[in-house]
């Protein structure tokens, strides 16, 4: 499989469920100021104001501006033309209705291509849910992320942990079909599966995925120049991944009859040396 084609249609794929996700999201609280940063990330991550962040993989902004909001001079970047444009007018809707000033810059990119295109560095370096398995090389990724630090500055990443990638997300019960360790090739999803965020929409344009193992990712970030301060592993998950899960009371989602038996996300702080 050719990469740019890969990643070409992933890009088409997330032009088009921007829109949807911007009805979907639930964005009301948003746009009255509220934060979207759930409580895991600000235990592990804040205090964020005044620092300089870059949201990688930013989609349509809603946790971008939540972090602006909350303090930080924000650049939010992605590939999807549409995601970047919906996020802009976002965060003017948050600027007008709430009458607050904050810094959420947005632009477009692939962020494997960071190093070619800015010479920014930041005091934290964000990326978080559903982000890695759009990853097509986790070394290059994370070697823009330490490109991106400045010393002493910190990486955060909070992402659904990579065993739940084995499971069959149609059948119930946990029933292993996929490979959990990284394969050469991409997984192309081509069935009429609904959007994460709106059942009753089936995406037109399909997607290739890649699967990234937690050691791939710890030592792809060790090996970039980056310490590890931080690895924690949660039994809830941020959407519904499966057929047998159930919302809690704080909208994260879990397994009833594996509920604190097996990982379902997993977060990751890392520092660059001074």
């Amino acid at each position: 499989m050719n990469d740019s084609h890969a990643e070409a249609t992933n890009q088409a794929h997330w032009d088009e469920v921007a829109p949807i996700h911007l009805k979907s999201y639930g964005i009301e609280d948003l746009l009255n100021g509220g934060s979207q940063i759930d409580s895991i990330q600000k235990s592990e991550l804040y205090p964020i104001s005044g620092k300089d962040l870059i949201h990688l993989q930013c989609h349509i902004g809603t946790d971008t501006i939540s972090l602006a909001l909350d303090g930080a001079n924000v650049t939010g970047v992605d590939f999807s033309g549409e995601s970047i444009r919906i996020a802009k007018d976002l965060a003017a809707r948050v600027r007008s209705r709430t009458g607050r000033t904050f810094k959420a810059e947005f632009y477009q990119a692939n962020v494997l291509d960071l190093k070619s295109i800015t010479s920014e560095k930041y005091d934290i370096v964000y990326t978080s849910k559903g982000v890695l398995c759009w990853i097509r090389d986790i070394r290059v990724w994370a070697d823009t992320v330490s490109y991106l630090l400045r010393p002493g500055g910190v990486f955060y990443l909070l992402e659904s942990h990579p065993i739940l990638n084995m499971f069959d997300d149609t059948a119930s019960g946990l029933r292993v079909k996929y490979p959990y360790f990284h394969q050469h090739e991409p997984t192309h999803w081509d069935d009429d599966h609904p959007d994460y965020s709106d059942s009753s929409y089936i995406p037109k344009n399909k997607t290739y995925e890649w699967t990234w193992s937690l050691s791939d990712i710890v030592n792809a970030l060790i090996k970039s120049g980056l310490t590890i301060e931080l690895l924690n592993e949660h039994s809830r998950l941020f959407y519904k991944a499966h057929p047998d899960m159930e919302m809690d009371e704080d909208g994260w989602w879990f397994f009833r009859e594996f509920k604190d038996k097996i990982p379902l996300t997993f977060s990751l702080l890392a520092t660059k040396r001074g």
